[in-house]
């Protein structure tokens, strides 16, 4: 089953727009900024906000991403991009596909982007930052984090995981760049700012919902009690009311199951 997403009952919009700003985690960018350090991801947006925000603080630009199973939606994204779609994309890692787009075409300095083009996952976007922080020496107090924004909450978690030993003497901003939010529309379920380079509304929706679950910490989740990749997240009551309305919504699953993204 393809084509127009159905519309959702006002309960469930409102529902997912909760759960999105939640997992979204955007804070301010205040002050001067030492490092951005960017998780490689598809979300076009995201990633010209993360090149905006470095090359306007004149800082560097940390990219992490090698080639992982969500990898080939960054070609996709870039395929379709009319700036960017001229970027060779086969075979190469995410960090260095970001690398070369922050270079040519936000002007940063190849001296100021630092590509780490081995990790896979989240977890490793935040082992292998620290590794390479510690390799190059780089001092860093005031650091952004830039992420899908399906992902970003579950990214500063893993972050601060990584980060335990010394997490508190340096400022870690979340900042995904763009909040999604979804409307009813007459041509079905749409997102609000019909911008380039951000997801299928159905393929956003299977994101946030599959959020939850890791973020629990409970023997299934990514937390302490669980596989223990992430520090303990406070999951507020309204979030998982929010969450439980979108899984109890049939006419939502049915057309992600018959989409094969549940």
């Amino acid at each position: 089953m393809t084509g127009i997403f159905p519309q959702l009952p006002a309960t469930t919009l409102q529902a997912a727009n909760l759960l999105g700003q939640w997992l979204a985690q955007s804070e301010s960018v205040d002050g001067d900024i030492d490092l951005v350090v960017l998780a490689g991801n598809g979300v076009i947006p995201t990633i010209d906000a993360a090149c905006a925000l470095a090359a306007g603080q004149s800082c560097p630009l940390l990219i992490s991403g090698g080639i992982g199973h969500s990898t080939t939606f960054l070609y996709a994204a870039i395929a379709r991009h009319p700036r960017y779609n001229k970027v060779q994309t086969t075979g190469r890692s995410e960090a260095e596909i970001l690398a070369q787009i922050a270079q040519q075409f936000w002007d940063i300095p190849t001296e100021r982007v630092m590509p780490e083009t081995k990790s896979t996952n989240c977890g490793e976007n935040a082992r292998f930052t620290r590794q390479m922080l510690e390799v190059t020496g780089l001092t860093c107090t005031d650091i952004v984090v830039v992420q899908d924004p399906t992902m970003q909450r579950r990214t500063m978690a893993t972050f601060a995981h990584e980060f335990r030993e010394n997490h508190m003497q340096r400022r870690w901003v979340s900042y995904p760049g763009i909040v999604p939010q979804l409307r009813n529309s007459e041509n079905g379920l749409a997102l609000v700012d019909n911008v380039k380079g951000l997801w299928p509304v159905e393929r956003y929706l299977s994101l946030i919902l599959g959020e939850i679950p890791r973020l629990r910490d409970d023997a299934d989740g990514y937390g302490p009690k669980g596989r223990g990749f992430i520090t303990h997240v406070n999951i507020p009551a309204e979030i998982e009311q929010a969450w439980h309305t979108l899984k109890d919504d049939e006419r939502l699953i049915d057309a992600l199951k018959n989409r094969s993204l549940l």
